[in-house]
């Protein structure tokens, strides 16, 4: 980086106010001038002034002014996501520093799919929370693309899920741990479990829990059978819902598609059962998932190095020992 560049950064680091971040956000979100200026407590003059001025030192248009509203520009949009990282950064300093001075460790937010947030996590966070009592862990079970956004804007410290060619996969470390097979759940008695040498065939006419349309899984669902020459089951109940389905299979002959580490643990409960037929629809590798742009506190790098152990544990995988920036190399950019 030259030495002018620098000085232009630091130069737009000096003049970007707080009080513009949080414009940028408020106007995202209401997509008017008049409800922003209200929602910061400002008046309407206040907070144009304050987007002029923001506009004149980007020296770019970052919203398009219409009849009844204002709409981002890609500039606009660019400086959005970036001003909701650096609200949501500064929300968490705070927070830390709050926890440090009431004698807690600090905290970590952490995401994950639902197969290693039922395996990998619980030891992870077990491991972390017997050397730190006082550390305060959240940990939220989505989907990849809800947790992808997450820790895009902030929220997040790190997850445990899936990229796919779609995702932005700028400024994101990401360390392949282990594929996901699927398999075929039912109630316990359930009548296809006493069939010899079960078929994709048949499991036709039977009625099925399914992601919802548009999702992979129901994608490769759909293709297993109709690469088989087989019709697609319409009798079908779209949901993730894990607790909405292990009921229904209880009271139903429905079958479910899950995860095969969900199934096995459900079964081990005595929950449901799993088909003994192989379902040629896995899933890709799930993996760790950090930003190379951002550092993690104390409390995050704690529980990153909790995750490695438990994935060399839970199966296997050594992943690197180092994950995270350098600090140096962060403040040189």
């Amino acid at each position: 980086m030259t030495s002018n560049t620098r000085n232009t950064h630091w130069f737009i680091r000096a003049r970007i106010k707080t009080r513009q971040l949080l414009l940028l956000h408020a106007l995202a979100e209401e997509g008017n001038i008049h409800r922003a200026a209200r929602v910061l407590s400002m008046t309407q003059p206040a907070a144009s002034k304050l987007l002029k001025d923001l506009e004149d030192v980007l020296g770019v248009e970052l919203f398009e002014r219409l009849p009844r509203g204002m709409r981002p520009t890609w500039y606009g949009e660019s400086m959005i996501r970036h001003a909701r990282a650096a609200l949501a950064s500064l929300s968490r300093a705070h927070e830390e520093v709050e926890a440090l001075k009431s004698g807690r460790f600090g905290q970590v937010s952490v995401g994950a799919i639902t197969a290693p947030g039922m395996t990998l996590l619980p030891t992870a966070v077990a491991a972390v929370k017997s050397q730190h009592p006082s550390l305060r862990v959240s940990l939220q079970i989505e989907t990849s693309d809800v947790l992808l956004e997450r820790i895009a804007q902030g929220r997040l410290d790190m997850m445990v899920g899936r990229l796919f060619a779609n995702h932005d996969k700028r400024d994101i470390r990401y360390e392949a741990i282990a594929d996901e097979p699927v398999c075929a759940m039912v109630r316990t008695g359930h009548p296809l479990l006493q069939m010899n040498k079960l078929t994709l065939r048949d499991l036709v006419e039977v009625g099925w829990i399914v992601p919802p349309a548009g999702s992979v899984l129901r994608h490769r669902w759909e293709l297993m059978f109709q690469e088989e020459g087989l019709e697609v089951p319409t009798n079908l109940i779209e949901t993730t819902a894990l607790l909405f389905v292990t009921r229904m299979l209880q009271q139903s002959d429905l079958v479910s598609i899950l995860a095969a580490d969900v199934a096995r643990y459900y079964t081990s409960h005595g929950v449901a059962s799993m088909l003994p037929i192989d379902l040629a629809c896995k899933m890709e590798a799930f993996g760790l998932i950090t930003r190379t742009d951002r550092l993690l506190s104390p409390a995050a790098e704690l529980m990153l190095r909790a995750i490695k152990q438990a994935a060399l544990t839970i199966y296997g995988v050594k992943l690197s020992e180092v994950a995270t920036p350098k600090r140096d190399s962060i403040a040189a950019n």
